[in-house]
């Protein structure tokens, strides 16, 4: 660094007055687990990653079936970095590849008396990310059944992934059938599992058939042709039977997987409040439970690769709940560790040095930038003491980076106007990440631009007001709609039930049950905001499509296209409203402002929000697009020649 040029001081300060990389830093979720991940500091609560490798070495290796299955329980105060710690253990496994990874986290359990058809989601969901071969870590253990019976050289999952479709229709033209012949051969070395279930795991080789093959093997239902094609049962079920059939299902799963690669499983934030079940037990106690149960019934064998169970949870949360629980559960939760939480440290003045230098390191990169010093604009001793005055909690400690990562401060124009003008323009250009997919995000700058316009006329809708106090919210950790609006339309009152969901399809489904259900909400319209993309990837088949039709077709609501002209201007306002003492701005008047230029009252997409409904559902993309494997034959192949077959990969 000392041998490049440092950048110029001015370019270095407006990067620092137009974008804060320590907002919102402290707070890290699934999405930074699966994803690039945030900076991280290896040995900040070393002590808990390091055992968390040891105890998977130690379930690879060990020759005793008693020992293939062990739990690590993790305890440490919010904000402290319990899911920052499985995000570093998931992108160091991304790295060595030395286990599959699964992430349960506090949020995936909406319904806890289905609390096994749930997991049996989760682990499908986690086992379709991408592992450390560079292809879904369902295809990396299908791809070493595959190896295993294959005659000539192995090939890698990227090779079979590659290939598989066209091998599948180079034996269908020899009148044969390779999914048959290798679910046999499979069979021949794994007798105890379930056909089905591995033939399941085989079909994600293929491009086209993996997303039903990994629909089916999460429990849910497919459309009879899909299951036809992939030559699986799909009998209609109801969640009960789901639920009662979920366990069978994930000891399969999980007993198979884990003979060709260990896999860690991670419950994370287990005290999270979403629900109790129909019998009052709360969600730390039925997890605690269902772990205890996947610990007992595991049958897993001196050849298997491992499972490790990781539970994170409050201190609290282990000493005055899981702790006292009967029939062994705190031992089969802490077994590793002899039912001793590893708790997560405070940072000190070492780890507040480091911390803050990773931070910068990647802020500066980003911004092609080189500063003074690497620690710019803080300085060492600054950030010395306070670590070891303090003793602050990782999220605290980024907190106080992000109240005083400043510069002094530049000379503004005088005239207000030009003064929003310049920030405007700053704000506008900021690089602020990948915010199309920060639902969050978008609603507070849904929300502020209608907070502009209260006691206006928009679309034949008077604003009266604007408010996220969305009830009921017992029991519910996710609110899926965001704000509502409420407002006089012709003399009629209008309540307009606003959700931004740019997610993954399981919560949009949830968030459509949120949005039709207008007696429970207290609305007369709901209001899905989602871009055209990601519509255009709901199945016609799906719960997701019933819900959005439900919505648009028969309770009058709609789905408004998120499209990035419209929304960036409404988030570069929010940040000058934020950020208005660094501008030397009002609230009153950025109001002002914002309303003798109409930048609120023509933003398009906010009239589109309050404009009546067209009654027509959104373009679909076609489901049945790409290759569909209608002629296929899965009435078997002879048995002289289905291990020829296999030659195709």
């Amino acid at each position: 660094m000392t041998d490049t040029p440092i950048s110029p001081i001015e370019a270095v300060n407006a990067a620092i007055n137009s974008h804060n990389p320590f907002i919102n830093a402290g707070i890290v979720k699934e999405q930074d687990v699966w994803g690039k991940g945030v900076p991280d500091v290896p040995t900040l609560n070393a002590h808990a990653s390091n055992q968390v490798f040891k105890a998977i070495e130690f379930v690879r290796k060990s020759q005793s079936s008693q020992d293939k299955v062990t739990s690590i329980a993790i305890t440490a105060q919010q904000g402290v970095g319990k899911t920052h710690l499985l995000s570093r253990i998931r992108h160091e496994l991304e790295k060595v590849g030395c286990a599959l990874f699964v992430y349960a986290g506090g949020n995936n359990y909406t319904d806890l008396n289905f609390v096994k058809y749930q997991f049996q989601q989760t682990l499908a969901d986690s086992l379709s990310k991408t592992g450390s071969q560079e292809v879904m870590q369902w295809q990396e253990v299908a791809a070493a059944m595959v190896n295993e019976v294959k005659t000539d050289n192995s090939s890698t999952p990227a090779e079979l992934v590659k290939k598989f479709d066209q091998a599948c229709a180079n034996t269908f033209a020899k009148n044969k059938n390779l999914m048959n012949s290798l679910q046999k051969e499979v069979l021949k070395t794994k007798p105890n599992a379930d056909p089905y279930i591995l033939r399941a795991i085989l079909w994600t080789l293929s491009e086209t058939q993996a997303p039903f093959a990994i629909k089916w093997l999460s429990g849910e239902e497919l459309a009879q042709l899909n299951a036809e094609e992939l030559g699986l049962p799909n009998p209609s079920k109801t969640n009960q039977d789901r639920e009662a059939e979920a366990l069978k299902n994930i000891q399969q799963i999980l007993n198979l997987v884990s003979y060709y690669n260990s896999i860690i499983i991670c419950f994370d934030e287990i005290d999270v409040q979403n629900n109790s079940t129909e019998d009052g037990f709360p969600t730390e106690t039925v997890i605690a439970n269902f772990v205890k149960i996947l610990h007992d019934t595991l049958e897993n064998s001196a050849l298997s690769q491992g499972v490790v169970i990781l539970t994170v949870m409050l201190p609290q949360t282990w000493r005055d709940k899981v702790n006292s629980l009967l029939n062994g559960t705190p031992d089969r939760i802490s077994k590793f560790t002899q039912r001793k939480p590893l708790d997560l440290k405070y940072v000190n003045g070492d780890s507040m040095v480091e911390l803050v230098t990773v931070w910068l390191q990647e802020y500066y990169n980003l911004k092609n930038l080189i500063p003074p010093y690497p620690l710019y604009p803080f300085e060492e001793t600054q950030l010395r003491e306070y670590g070891k005055v303090n003793k602050p909690s990782v999220r605290e400690a980024l907190q106080w980076c992000a109240d005083n990562f400043k510069v002094e401060e530049e000379q503004l124009p005088s005239d207000p106007f030009e003064r929003f003008e310049l920030a405007f323009k700053r704000e506008s250009e900021a690089d602020i990440g990948d915010y199309l997919e920060d639902s969050d995000l978008i609603a507070d700058a849904l929300y502020f631009g209608f907070e502009t316009l209260k006691s206006q006329t928009l679309e034949g809708v008077i604003i009266e007001e604007i408010t996220k106090d969305v009830k009921p919210k017992a029991y519910h950790i996710k609110h899926y709609i965001n704000f509502k609006i409420i407002g006089n339309e012709k003399g009629e009152e209008v309540k307009i039930g606003v959700a931004v969901i740019q997610s993954p399809q399981v919560k949009l489904t949830a968030g459509l049950k949120w949005l039709i259900d207008y007696q429970k909400y207290d609305l007369t319209r709901g209001c899905l905001v989602r871009s055209q993309s990601r519509i255009e990837q709901i199945k016609k088949n799906s719960e997701a499509y019933r819900l959005l039709n439900e919505l648009i077709s028969e309770k009058g609501g709609e789905n408004v296209d998120l499209i990035e002209e419209q929304i960036r201007p409404l988030i570069a306002i929010l940040a000058i409203y934020n950020k208005r003492q660094n501008y030397q701005l009002t609230e009153e008047q950025i109001f002002d402002i914002i309303s003798k230029h109409n930048i609120t009252f023509d933003n398009l997409l906010l009239r589109e929000i309050l404009s009546n409904p067209s009654g027509n559902m959104p373009s679909l993309d076609d489901e049945d697009k790409g290759i569909i494997f209608d002629a296929f034959d899965f009435s078997g192949t002879s048995e002289t020649d289905e291990s020829d077959d296999l030659s195709e990969l």
